[in-house]
C-alpha cells in the first residue's frame, strides 16, 4: 500500500526554532579552534600533537553542529559554555606568556582563544535574550558572569600551572663563593635536571629549590650564605625552568621525584656523608621540600619558606579562620587542583600536613613572611600536625620569599643552627 501525503508528511523531520549562526560567531569558532590546534599541536610527541589537534577538532565540528541543528535556546547555551571554558584557558596561557616572553606563539594564540571566548559568550546570551526574552537573558548574563569569575579563577590557575612558559637559562654565579660545578642528573622518570654543585667542607650538603616560575638565580644569595658555613649547596633548576628538561608544574607535583634524584646525587659525592643530606626550598621550592620529607628517599631535614599549599587538603584550615569566605576558597581550590590533575601526567601529592607527620624524627623548619598572614597559619596549622618535628619562625616586615632580605643576620642566625643541629649535631 503506497503511503498517502499525511503519512509522509509524519516522517519529515521536526522544525526548530534553530538559527544559522551569523558571521561574527561563525569567526570567533573558527579562531578558537585555530588557536588552540596552535597551543595543543606545539609540543609533546607527535603522536600526541595528532590526537589533541584532531580533539580540537572533533569538538568544534560537534559545536557547529549543534548550532546548526539544536533550537536555538540550546545553540545558546552551548556557546556559553563553550565560552566559560575558552577565556579561562586563552587567559591561563597567555597572560604568564605575554608578562614573560612577550607576544610570542603561546601568548598571541591564548589571547585569542580569550578574546573569541568574549565574542562567544556574548552571541550566546544574544542569542537566549532573543529567544527566551529579556528577563531571562539578563538572569543568564549575571549567572554567565559569576560563572566565567569561577572558571578563569579556577580553571585559569590549572592552565597556567600546568602550560608555564619558559624561563631564562641562569648565567651568573652566586657571588663570593668558589665558581659552582656545573652538573645535571636524571630522575626516576627520565627527566634531566640541570644545576650548580658548590662542594663543601662540612660533611653535609643540601638541595636548594626555587620558587615556581623562576630558576636557581633567584637563590643565590642563599647559596652563598650556606656555602660560607661550609655546606655542600646543590642549586637546581626545577623541572622545565632554566636548563632542566621535562615539562613544568607549577605546583610543584614532580618535586618529590625531583628532590629524590637530586638527594641521590649528594649521597653519591665525594666528601658527603650520605646521612648529613638536607634541603631548602622557598615558596613552590618548599612545599616540594617538605613532601620529599615525607619519603623513604627524602632529605634529613628541610627548610622550607613561604609555603601556602599545592592540594585541596592544604586549605583545609581556611574556614576556621576565614569563615564561609575560607569555606568558599577551600571549594574554589578543591575545583583548581582538580582541574590540574585532568591537565598534567604528574600525580597529586600527599597534603604538607601528612607529610610532616610522616617525617618524625626528621625536621622542618617553616619561615613564613610577616607581609603574608596566610603563611603564618599554613606554618601554625603544620606545627599542630607534628608538634615534635615542626619548628616555626615569622619574619616580621618580610614579603613572600623575603626573609633573607628583611633580616640577612637573623635568617643566617636561625638556618645554619637549625641544620647545624639537624645533620651536623
Amino acid at each position: 500500500m503506497t503511503a498517502g501525503p499525511a503519512s509522509l508528511s509524519h516522517r519529515e523531520p521536526p522544525v526548530t526554532d534553530a538559527a544559522t549562526p551569523g558571521p561574527v560567531t561563525a569567526a570567533a569558532l573558527i579562531g578558537v579552534l585555530a588557536a588552540t590546534c596552535v597551543l595543543v599541536g606545539s609540543d609533546g610527541s607527535p603522536g600526541g600533537r595528532v590526537a589533541r589537534v584532531a580533539a580540537a577538532v572533533a569538538a568544534a565540528a560537534a559545536t557547529w553542529l549543534v548550532l546548526r541543528r539544536a533550537p536555538a535556546a540550546v545553540g545558546a547555551l552551548v556557546l556559553v559554555v563553550v565560552a566559560l571554558l575558552a577565556v579561562p584557558a586563552g587567559l591561563g596561557v597567555a597572560l604568564p606568556h605575554l608578562s614573560k616572553n612577550g607576544l610570542g606563539r603561546p601568548g598571541a594564540a591564548g589571547a585569542v582563544v580569550a578574546g573569541c571566548g568574549l565574542v562567544l559568550l556574548a552571541a550566546g546570551l544574544g542569542r537566549l535574550r532573543r529567544h527566551r526574552g529579556t528577563r531571562t537573558g539578563a538572569a543568564a548574563a549575571v549567572a554567565a558572569v559569576v560563572c566565567l569569575g569561577v572558571t578563569s579563577w579556577t580553571l585559569g590557575q590549572a592552565v597556567a600551572a600546568t602550560n608555564v612558559p619558559a624561563t631564562p637559562v641562569c648565567t651568573t654565579p652566586p657571588e663570593g663563593v668558589v665558581a659552582p660545578r656545573d652538573v645535571s642528573f636524571r630522575t626516576a622518570d627520565g627527566a634531566t635536571v640541570s644545576a650548580w654543585y658548590l662542594p663543601g667542607r662540612n660533611g653535609a650538603a643540601v638541595v636548594l629549590r626555587h620558587g615556581a616560575g623562576s630558576t636557581r638565580c633567584s637563590v643565590r644569595a642563599h647559596a652563598a650564605v650556606l656555602a660560607r658555613h661550609g655546606y655542600g649547596v646543590l642549586m637546581t633548576d626545577a623541572r622545565g625552568h632554566g636548563a632542566s628538561g621535562g615539562r613544568a608544574m607549577d605546583f610543584g607535583w614532580y618535586g618529590e621525584t625531583d628532590i629524590a634524584a637530586a638527594v641521590a646525587y649528594l649521597r653519591r659525592q665525594p666528601g658527603v656523608d650520605p646521612g648529613r643530606v638536607g634541603a631548602v626550598g622557598l615558596s613552590m621550592g618548599g612545599e616540594e621540600a617538605i613532601g620529599a620529607l615525607g619519603t623513604a628517599t627524602g632529605p634529613a631535614a628541610v627548610v622550607a619558606e613561604g609555603v601556602t599549599g599545592r592540594v585541596a587538603g592544604d586549605k583545609a584550615w581556611l574556614p576556621g579562620v576565614y569563615g564561609w569566605r575560607g569555606t568558599a576558597t577551600e571549594r574554589l581550590a578543591g575545583l583548581t587542583y582538580g582541574a590540574a590533575d585532568l591537565l598534567t601526567d604528574a600525580a597529586p601529592p600527599a597534603t604538607l600536613r601528612r607529610a610532616v607527620r610522616a617525617a618524625a624524627p626528621r625536621p622542618v623548619l617553616v619561615i613564613s613572611a610577616g607581609e603574608r598572614p596566610d603563611e603564618a597559619y599554613v606554618a601554625r596549622s603544620l606545627h599542630a600536625a607534628a608538634p615534635g618535628t615542626v619548628q616555626t619562625w615569622d619574619v616580621p616586615g618580610a614579603a613572600h620569599t623575603g626573609a633573607l632580605r628583611a633580616r640577612p643576620q637573623d635568617w643566617e642566625r636561625r638556618v645554619t643552627a637549625f641544620l647545624d643541629a639537624a645533620l651536623l649535631g
